[in-house]
């Protein structure tokens, strides 16, 4: 049996890129799929198994940015961001809003092949790739973390559901308990990338977990802030 091809999806109007990046990344052994509008990304990705999609901001009548901050909160899928807006800022603003890279346009393909490679390898080392991985369940402070559905449970037993976003950053807290991480270390664990200038997505992202466990905003006990460093989950884990 042949192992499966990794699949990407291109979300670019034009035409030419489409065609350019296809035939490239098919003669490399991917298999890939093209769209030149977000309207119809949501049905792709849900009826192909889509493992990197490629997604140019500048698509007509829709903002990218917006399609890019979707996506990230309802799936794993690794994104890299096409762009002719090629300033520091625009690259940093795509990655805040959960890109796992920005590539300014005009590129050469092959540096696109790398950057794809070298993001598909990271994204399957975070937390929720391993297949092997026998845990099920790991609680903390009576809340539970669900590993099959990656849904949180209360001490009352509701079910909180996490954005993929948010059950990777909480997973690797839980990984860690009672250790001081650093937001670079945070961002590298959780999302597999390096943090940038005036990066805050892991504090957006640790305040909307702390509001799921209903913390105390300015005194929490469970993921505890150590000031201008990073964060630290201060529960004792067990898992199941």
């Amino acid at each position: 049996m042949t192992n499966r091809l990794d699949h990407a999806l291109i979300v670019d109007d034009d035409s030419e890129i489409r065609s350019l990046l296809q035939n490239y990344l098919e003669k490399n052994n991917f298999r890939v799929t093209t769209i030149n509008n977000g309207k119809i990304l949501w049905k792709t990705i849900g009826e192909k198994q889509i493992d990197i999609v490629i997604l140019d901001l500048m698509l007509p009548g829709e903002d990218g940015l917006e399609i890019c901050r979707n996506l990230r909160a309802r799936h794993n899928i690794p994104i890299i961001i096409i762009s002719a807006l090629g300033e520091e800022t625009d690259r940093i603003i795509g990655l805040e809003m959960g890109a796992d890279d920005y590539l300014p346009k005009p590129f050469n393909p092959r540096e696109l092949l790398v950057r794809i490679k070298v993001i598909l390898r990271r994204s399957r080392s975070l937390p929720g790739h391993d297949k092997t991985d026998t845990k099920k369940n790991l609680t903390f402070s009576n809340w539970t973390l669900n590993l099959l559905t990656n849904d949180l449970i209360s001490p009352q037993g509701v079910v909180v559901p996490l954005s993929a976003g948010e059950f990777r950053l909480l997973r690797v807290f839980l990984d860690h308990p009672k250790r001081l991480l650093t937001r670079d270390q945070l961002l590298e664990l959780s999302q597999g990338r390096e943090a940038l200038a005036f990066d805050r997505s892991i504090d957006v992202l640790v305040g909307r977990l702390r509001r799921h466990l209903g913390e105390n905003a300015k005194k929490p006990q469970i993921i505890k802030t150590a000031r201008g460093v990073g964060y630290e989950l201060a529960a004792e884990v067990k898992s199941t």
